[in-house]
């Protein structure tokens, strides 16, 4: 008997799964893959992730600790033209953006041991959403802070302690604008790579099974002649016509 062959939907299906598992999803290898850590530390994606880390703690530790100044008060005032919400703006984004930094690497660590493919893609927009935002108020605090700096009077500037805070946490604002774009235009980038589903809805759903006869096993042709004579007569008692009755 012979080997039936697989139908060509089977054979598509399976040819789109190796590739799958292949390539990956949202720019990751397959699930369970071995981390490589030099490759990983090396991709733009967690140098910049490592960037904004630095970026964000240099802001708020900056405002944090020269950020204010009492000169000759007993009340603290922000060194941003005396505005504490221009350093309370800049501790809770730089803040955000330290923890974040830190959450979304951990995140891109377990992101190839995600097997589902809906799992990763949450994981891609939930990174599109937050760096997105984050560079949204990089850029307002930027522009809040300088403004509050340029007016700040060249006499609390002689009097205070925290210029040299106040332009750090101006200059690393800028920087965080560039690193957090970055982010977010590498999140689209891994978004846009995404599955190719088509290797299991469109291609294989809408192609028709294409029906194979199961195969038959070769008919083997016998004579049958040999069965059609009797070995006998049809009456056994009949004596044969030329045959004569001795007699005593």
């Amino acid at each position: 008997m012979k080997k039936q062959k697989p139908s060509a939907v089977t054979a598509n299906w399976m040819d789109g799964r190796i590739k799958m598992e292949t390539a990956g999803s949202f720019g990751a290898g397959r699930a369970a893959s071995v981390l490589n850590k030099i490759a990983f530390i090396k991709q733009p994606q967690t140098i910049l992730r490592i960037l904004s880390w630095i970026f964000s703690m240099a802001v708020f530790c900056s405002i944090v600790n020269e950020g204010y100044v009492n000169n000759g008060s007993e009340r603290l005032r922000c060194v941003f033209n005396r505005n504490n919400d221009a350093c309370n703006y800049g501790i809770v984004v730089g803040v955000g953006a330290f923890l974040a930094s830190i959450g979304f690497f951990a995140l891109d660590i377990y992101f190839p041991q995600i097997s589902s493919v809906s799992d990763r893609k949450k994981a891609v927009l939930l990174d599109i959403a937050f760096s997105g935002l984050w560079t949204f108020l990089w850029f307002v605090g930027f522009c809040f802070l300088a403004n509050q700096w340029q007016r700040t009077s060249q006499k609390e500037l002689l009097l205070g302690q925290g210029k040299v805070a106040a332009r750090a946490a101006v200059a690393f604002s800028f920087f965080s604008i560039i690193t957090w774009a970055g982010l977010t235009a590498r999140a689209v980038q891994r978004y846009l790579m995404g599955t190719d589903m088509s290797l299991f809805t469109t291609e294989h759903m809408e192609e028709k099974p294409v029906s194979q006869p199961y195969p038959t096993p070769e008919a083997t042709v016998e004579t049958t002649d040999i069965y059609n004579t009797a070995p006998f007569s049809s009456n056994p008692d009949a004596a044969p016509k030329d045959f004569q009755v001795p007699t005593y």
